[in-house]
């Protein structure tokens, strides 16, 4: 049984919330689950093969406007996402791009695991890519939720 993902405001906690300015996306689920942040965004980038089809597909379609496919360099990555920020119960994640500005927030506090996405248009070609994206943003990051959310309960049951 899949845990139950709900739709929630950005936690109050998050510093996501120095970012947002007006026109900019916020969304946010969450679930019930008692992992870490880091933890929880290794699940959750760790995507499905019909997530990884799509994520393919994003890169056949977005390579001739020079979009970046793999994310920055950077010491610390998940997936192509470099963490700009850990603390013990929110990680940070994303990097600007030519179109626009994003980062995800994973927060695990109170025995509730949320995953928020930020999103900074810079121009037109931005708030269309936004519109393409969305309802496989949504499919996505509510899976995610639950793929991290399941883990933690599996993890919790395995013995020591």
């Amino acid at each position: 049984m899949s845990p139950k993902v709900s739709k929630i405001p950005l936690p109050e906690i998050s510093t996501l919330h120095d970012r947002i300015q007006p026109g900019d996306f916020v969304d946010c689920y969450a679930t019930p689950a008692n992992t870490s942040p880091r933890k929880a965004a290794e699940i959750i980038v760790d995507f499905p093969s019909w997530a990884q089809a799509l994520v393919k597909l994003r890169g056949i379609v977005t390579a001739p406007f020079g979009l970046d496919q793999d994310g920055p360099n950077a010491k610390d990555k998940l997936g192509s996402f470099p963490v700009e920020s850990e603390t013990d119960t929110e990680l940070i994640a994303g990097f600007d791009d030519k179109h626009l500005e994003f980062r995800v927030s994973v927060i695990c506090q109170d025995q509730q695991l949320s995953l928020a996405t930020w999103v900074h248009p810079h121009n037109i070609g931005g708030r269309l890519y936004l519109a393409t994206i969305m309802p496989f943003h949504i499919l996505i990051a509510r899976n995610a939720v639950a793929r991290a959310a399941k883990a933690a309960a599996g993890s919790a049951l395995s013995p020591a």
